[in-house]
This record gives structure tokens, C-alpha cells and sequence, in this order.
């Protein structure tokens, strides 16, 4: 399985993934795989091949999301990305051979990318590790000011931020940066003096474009 045809951003949140990858989808008129494009597979999932990716979609009570603990969050999460590789490949195996690029926001881990990809089809995105801490509920997105109202909805609101704060934090820790930043492949860190379309110049040197 190789992917000549596709370019892969990975990184952390807050650093740009996903507006690089649609603008230059809409360049080169390439395919689009935004973030979480795996979703249009959850629906058929295996809760038993899957469960990590089926916890939210079975959920009975939403709450029960953000009273997890940091160490079963942080489980959670590790169990989605290496579920979501695998729905990845499986859809990019699809994609592949249509004579066009394919634009990715991965979840797809640098170990696995180094044996799908050329080297420099891959770049690594980072916002530093407190960004998503701080600005987490900053977004307007549906999704993050859904967990919001739960948050304010607990008995102890405070105590239940202070909880979530902490996944956040767990999971944007600096080691997992680090894992990133020392991948071997090219590293583009958020700048916020930079403008959107210098980054896309950046992306677009870093892929040989």
C-alpha cells in the first residue's frame, strides 16, 4: 500500500491542518480529506472492531464524556487515532489512482506515513502544547460548545472544567510534541504573525509544489 498521489499534514490542534488542506485542494483541484473526513464510514462500524470511534456515536448520556479522567481520556484518545488509520488507508485506497492529489488531515502515525508516502509528501504542523488548552472553546464550532453546555451543566461546573482542562492537557502534552517535532519529517510551527497565504507558500515549498 503507497500513496504517491497524496500529501499528508499531521501535527497538533490549532496549527493550520485543515485550512492547508482545503486551500490546496482548491488550487490544484485535488481531493479534499479534511479533518475527521473518516466519519462518512462511522455509521457501518463494528462497535467491537471499533470502539473507540463508536463510544460517541452509542452514547447514551453525553455527560459521560466529560466526567472521564484524564488517564481514560487520554486511552480514548490514543484508541481513536490508531482506529482512524484504519479507516484512513482504507479510503484513501479508494481515492488513490484517480489522477488527482490528495489533499489529507491525518490521523495517520509518522511511523505508518514513512512506509505509505514519499518523505516529502508529509509535513508536521504544531501550535505550541498549551494552544488547544487555552483556546479550546474558543472555536464556534457546534461540536466544542456542545461539550461547553455540558460542562456548565455538572453539578460542580468549575471542578468539571478543571477535569476536561486537564484531558486537554494530557493529550497537547509537551511530550507528545516532541514526538512530532523529532518525526524526521519537515515541521512547520504556528506563527501568528504570519499570514495565511505565507503559510500556504511554506506548505506548498515544504511539498515540492
Amino acid at each position: 500500500m503507497f500513496f504517491p498521489d497524496a500529501y499528508f499534514i499531521n501535527g497538533t490542534a490549532y496549527a493550520g491542518k485543515s485550512t492547508m488542506v482545503r486551500l490546496l485542494a482548491e488550487k490544484y483541484d485535488g481531493i479534499f480529506c479534511g479533518e475527521n473526513y473518516h466519519d462518512s464510514l462511522l455509521s457501518g462500524l463494528d462497535k467491537n472492531a471499533f470502539p473507540c470511534l463508536t463510544y460517541t456515536r452509542d452514547m447514551k448520556d453525553w455527560h459521560d464524556f466529560v466526567r472521564r479522567s484524564p488517564d481514560e481520556y487520554e486511552k480514548w484518545i490514543d484508541g481513536v487515532s490508531r482506529e482512524c488509520e484504519i479507516l484512513e488507508l482504507k479510503i484513501l485506497e479508494e481515492l488513490s489512482g484517480q489522477g488527482k492529489k490528495i489533499f489529507v488531515d491525518t490521523n495517520i502515525s509518522p511511523e505508518t506515513l514513512k512506509k505509505i508516502t514519499y518523505n516529502d509528501h508529509v509535513l508536521i504542523m504544531l501550535a505550541e502544547p498549551d494552544t488547544s488548552v487555552k483556546r479550546f472553546f474558543e472555536r464556534p464550532d457546534r461540536e466544542k460548545q456542545f461539550i461547553y453546555r455540558l460542562l456548565m451543566e455538572e453539578k460542580d461546573p468549575v471542578r468539571a472544567m478543571d477535569n476536561f482542562r486537564q484531558c486537554l492537557e494530557r493529550i497537547n502534552s509537551p511530550e507528545r510534541y516532541d514526538r512530532f517535532l523529532r518525526s524526521g519529517f519537515q515541521v512547520i510551527l504556528r506563527d501568528e504573525k504570519r499570514s495565511i497565504n505565507e503559510t500556504l507558500h511554506m506548505v506548498e515549498k515544504g511539498f515540492g509544489l
